[in-house]
Parts: structure tokens; sequence; C-alpha cells
């Protein structure tokens, strides 16, 4: 067991917090109740603490206090929703302390706990126990327990914050009244448990993250005002951001107003008038990244808060895209089929993969979108560019951020079939007859041929041109049984750097499916 903590351990702490807000991610969202049931507690934390590392990591700090420094930097400039706001201020207050260490003992941890303690509750205009606060404040106040041994420090401090969760239903009304702990309080936890974890070889004292959901009816702790607004704000001093915290509280509720101890301040209130905060800020100093969120558009008692729709024939191949995390939906549907399949769903935010370029899906997602619920449609033509975006999904990471980085995946993958020719046409490739073998790449032919085995291989052979890594095929069930395993031993002898995944496709509409990353 590590007797001090150090740089390397405090790197080990922050990627171990990331990992273990992910995995209970979904579990915090759903028992957010407060100050607004908006759900998104639990992915405002992660975004936060994956901000946080990312800065560790462009930085390349080497001593714990500039690890700790680099830390609370980025959680302030990547902070979401007043959960993270308050997240970076716990992460600033263990900066501050131990700014100029290179390793931290137990009663180092103790008075870096305490700064943490007070940055937080400062950070909050009008602080409420029973929440995140409450779970720090028994934190640092069990750190100080007569000991300055790291091991004995951490254990004190985790087991009371485990406690104080335990404990906010009792503080807060609108926790007893859901029947949950704060949710704010359970990352606080994580955290905390985690860096115990570093210290003692893995062991966690944390629970199990809380089971089910809040109940719809017990939804109704909201905020009085319809925005929450956020931007960063620079060139000021402490007395103008007094000022604008003053301001912001006339305006509206859960003010804060926090810095990073540098010339970096995050602002964040919930309000109606959205233009009288930001000009607020304005008048003070230089706004950036100004960030407003409706909370009609929040999740609204859905049953969970994203999913992926994809669109495909069904059989094996809606197989496979349910082993990929996919919910799935017939291809082919109407407009109003496919709104309803959105909202059957049950999810808040979704990804919707039509995997055939049909218009219908945009028309859907608009009507879906009007409904209430947060759809984009990912413009995949096939369903090999579907599983190349479903690929790259991380439902933990921002939404916008998602949503582009499976679009990207999509569009470079590049498609192509093998089809049969019904009837004598002219072609790019020529003319074909009724019976021909078809390849197309990115909906062109590029090939005739006689025997779909070898034409597979041609195809791939063409698409294998301009590069690729990785070939994905889907054979449909009437194509000839040699099919396969000639386009994989053709590969293995003349590109064995490509790897290719094979899957039984079920009926498609092709007698091959390929898709080239």
């Amino acid at each position: 067991m590590a007797k001090v903590l150090d740089a390397a351990g405090a790197r080990r702490w922050a990627d171990l917090a990331v990992a273990a807000l992910a995995e209970d991610r979904a579990a915090i969202d759903r028992i957010n109740v407060y100050p607004v049931a908006d759900g998104d507690t639990g992915t405002n934390l992660l975004l936060t603490m994956r901000s946080a590392v990312a800065a560790v990591v462009e930085s390349a700090a080497d001593t714990l206090g500039a690890v700790l420094a680099a830390l609370a930097k980025g959680a302030l400039d990547g902070a979401r929703g007043n959960s993270g706001v308050l997240l970076s201020q716990v992460l600033r207050g263990l900066a501050d302390e131990l700014r100029d260490a290179t390793h931290a003992d137990g009663g180092d941890l103790r008075a870096a706990l305490t700064r943490a303690d007070a940055l937080a509750r400062d950070a909050v205009a009008e602080p409420a126990d029973g929440t995140l606060l409450s779970v720090l404040h028994a934190a640092a106040q069990a750190a100080d327990c007569g000991s300055d041994d790291l091991h004995v420090v951490l254990r004190a401090a985790t087991r009371a914050a485990v406690s104080a969760l335990d404990e906010t239903p009792a503080q807060l009304a609108a926790l007893a009244e859901a029947g949950v702990v704060d949710a704010g309080g359970r990352g606080l936890v994580i955290l905390l448990d985690t860096l115990h974890a570093v210290a003692h070889d893995g062991e966690r004292l944390a629970p199990e993250p809380p089971a089910g959901r809040v109940p719809a009816k017990a939804r109704h702790h909201e905020s009085g005002y319809g925005y929450e607004v956020m931007y960063q704000l620079s060139g000021v001093d402490a007395e103008t951001t007094s000022w604008l915290r003053d301001t912001l509280c006339g305006i509206g509720d859960c003010v804060s107003v926090v810095g990073d101890g540098g010339d970096t301040w995050a602002v964040h209130v919930h309000c109606d008038d959205i233009g009288a905060a930001i000009e607020s800020g304005i008048e003070a100093g230089r706004v950036r990244r100004i960030q407003v969120t409706r909370f009609a558009d929040q999740n609204r008692g859905y049953a969970r808060e994203s999913a992926v729709l994809a669109c495909v024939p069904g059989g094996a191949l809606a197989e496979l895209f349910e082993a990929e995390g996919a919910d799935v939906v017939a291809a082919g549907l109407t407009t109003d089929e496919l709104v309803a399949a959105i909202k059957e769903t049950g999810a808040a935010h979704v990804v919707l993969l039509p995997n055939e370029g049909d218009v219908a899906a945009e028309q859907a997602a608009g009507r879906a979108v009007r409904a209430g619920q947060d759809v984009v449609v990912v413009p995949t033509v096939s369903p090999v560019q579907g599983l190349a975006a479903l690929a790259v999904h991380d439902p933990g990471r921002r939404r916008a951020d998602d949503a582009v980085a499976m679009t990207e995946a999509a569009a470079a993958t590049r498609r192509g079939e093998l089809r049969i020719a019904d009837s004598e046409a002219l072609t790019w490739a020529g003319r074909c007859q009724p019976g021909d073998v078809l390849g197309l790449v990115d909906g062109e032919v590029v090939l005739i041929g006689s025997r779909p085995a070898v034409a597979a291989c041609e195809l791939a052979d063409r698409m294998l041109t301009a590069g690729g890594e990785l070939v994905t095929a889907l054979v449909d069930d009437r194509a000839p049984a040699e099919l396969a395993e000639s386009l994989a031993e053709h590969l293995r002898r003349s590109r064995p750097e490509v790897e290719l995944n094979c899957y039984p496709g079920g009926e498609l509409s092709a007698v091959l499916l390929l898709g080239v990353e």
C-alpha cells in the first residue's frame, strides 16, 4: 500500500474516477431530483472529470501539485451543470493546498479536504444540507482523526462520506419524497472511494450504485426557472465577481461564480432571462463558452437517458445490431411508424441510424424533437456504415461530440455491394445482362462478373486500392455457400494486413454488403 500520494497516484486516481463515474453515470442520472430533476448529474460529473483528465494529459504534469492543478483547471474549463462546478471546486481545494507538493501524507490530505470543503460551500450562493456539500463536509471533518497516516485518514474520510450520503434523505425533503440519496453526493463518494482504492491496493468502500428509477410522480422538484445558463469569465477581480454573484441572485437561483485560482471563472445560474444573465457577465468581464439549457428539453420521466435506434431488415442483421447495443426497428417504415418507434425506445436522447438514407428518418426525427425527444440522425446509407458508427458510440461522451464521432465513422466507411442484374442495362462498367453479378462502390457499378465469389474478391480489391485496415462483410442467406470462404482466403493471401469481419446478414437487398474502414 502506498504511504503517500504522488503524481503517479494522482493520475491513477483520476483515471479510476473517470471509469467509476462512467460505470455509475446512468444510476446517478436516475436519482437526480435536486436542485432540478433533469436527470443529468451523473453525466455532468463524468464529462467534467473527463475534461480534468484531458488537461492532465495535455499538460504532461510530473509532480503531484502540477497534476492536481491541471485537474482543477481542466474541471473548471469543462464544468457541466451545478454538480460539475462543485466538482471543480473540490479539485481546486486539493490543488490549492498541495500546489507545491511532490507527495502528500494523511495530514496534507486533511488540509486539502478542509480547503475543498470551504471552497465548495463558498461556491454556492445558497448552500443546502443534504447535498454534495454535506457529504464533503463530513469527509473533511472525519479526516481530522488524529493521525497523519494516509491510509487512516482516507479510510475515515471515505467511510464518513458514505454515511453522510445515507443521511441525505433525512436532510432534504425532495430526496425523502423520491426515496433516493443525493446524486451529487453519490458522485463525491465515488471520487473519495477511488482515491481510497489507489492507496489501499484496489479496496473499495462505497456500496453498489443505486438501483431503480425515481417515480415520475416524485419528479416535480423543479427549478422555478426555465433555463440553466453557464459561461466562463476572465478579466475580472474578486470584487467584480462578488457583484456579479449578487446580480445573478437577483435574476435567478442556483448561482455560483467560481474560479481556478487564476484568471478564469465559471458562472452558473438558473433563470428565465437568458439575456440578462449573459449581459451581466459581459458587463463584468470577457465572456466565452456560453451554454444555455432549457429544462423543458431535459430528461422528462423517460425510462432511460439515451439509445441508438437502427433500421435494419431483421433476422440475423437485427441480432447483430442488437448485440452491439442498438435498439432495432424494421427498415422501410413510414414516417408515422418511425416516430412511434423513436418514442417506444423510452429514451430522452436517440441516435437514429437509417442505414438506407431514407428521407423518412429526417422527417421522423423532426417530429420527435418537436414532441420533446432529442433525436440526431447519423446519415448511414448502408448497414455497414451503421455498424461502423455504432462501433465508436460512447453514451458517456457529450452528445454532440458522440454524434460527430459516429457521423465521421460512417462517412469514413466506403460501402460496396454485390447485386444480381434483373434486366439489361447500360452501367458505368459497361452493358449488363439479366443474371450478371454487379459490383457497386458507393452506389456506382464498377464491375460486371458472372460468379459471385470471384466478383466479391474483385470488389474488395477495388475498395482497398485507396487503403483500409478493416473489411466488414454481410452475406445474404441466398448467396453461394463458397462466397464467404473465398473472400476470406483471398484477403489472407493478398492482403494479410487487412482484418475481415464476416457476418450472416439474413435476407438482404444484395448478395453481399462490404464496408471498408
